[in-house]
């Protein structure tokens, strides 16, 4: 487990320029990245350690300042994934991006391989939309976390098909997506008939557990159970 920052499977992305100058200017330009790292902040949104790559976007002139640099922290709003554009993709609110914030500093950083070879259907403000699976944030140590109720993983994605969205990079728990694969499943339709479990399950919640302690404790050297030989 990581508390402050997490190595994660980089990947190419434009970053929203407004968020290198305070959302002062440069709002609609673009700086060529890669992402590398993940931080997870509680009550923010998942943030990206990036390396500017010096790359400009078509038709700028060629960028020979920020090939090199390194940011800290960039909101996962300010990221666009790297493929073609007719039209750069609109910003998002937050609450789009990202529904639930980070949990927790300590996370998980991993890539579920069942998972990686086939689209993922990622619904946002009521819709679904087809996206590129990139990896998953797991969070634990504290309350919201543990909970199982409350717990939510990030999988973080790019939309694929999205309209003024296409692009833009987003992290939604699993009640906002659907994986596809017609080789392994068929992928339903409407809403799971699920509700979160307000259960935790141990070995000592069950009332059997005090009633009978020769059970809990029947193993290899129990006088009782030898053989007679």
């Amino acid at each position: 487990m990581s508390y402050l920052q997490s190595s994660i499977p980089y990947f190419k992305c434009w970053v929203r320029k407004e968020y290198t100058h305070n959302h002062e200017k440069y709002h609609g330009e673009f700086l060529h990245a890669m992402a590398i790292a993940v931080t997870t902040i509680p009550n923010r949104s998942l943030s990206f350690q990036v390396i500017f790559t010096g790359v400009e976007a078509e038709g700028e002139p060629e960028d020979t300042v920020h090939g090199g640099a390194m940011w800290a922290r960039m909101p996962i709003t300010g990221l666009v994934g790297d493929m073609a554009f007719e039209e750069w993709p609109e910003p998002m609110e937050t609450h789009n991006a990202q529904p639930w914030d980070c949990s927790s500093h300590t996370h998980s950083v991993y890539v579920m391989d069942r998972t990686t070879p086939c689209p993922w259907l990622a619904k946002i403000d009521g819709k679904f939309f087809p996206a590129k699976y990139l990896f998953t944030v797991d969070y634990t140590d504290s309350e919201i976390a543990d909970d199982p109720a409350q717990h939510k993983q990030s999988h973080v994605l790019q939309l694929l098909d999205a309209g003024e969205w296409t692009g833009n990079i987003v992290a939604l728990p699993n009640n906002r997506v659907r994986v596809t694969h017609p080789a392994w499943f068929t992928v339903g339709e409407g809403a799971p008939d699920f509700r979160p479990s307000q259960f935790l399950h141990y070995s000592k919640s069950d009332l059997d557990y005090t009633l009978d302690v020769n059970r809990i404790y029947d193993n290899l050297y129990n006088e009782g159970e030898k053989d007679d030989k």
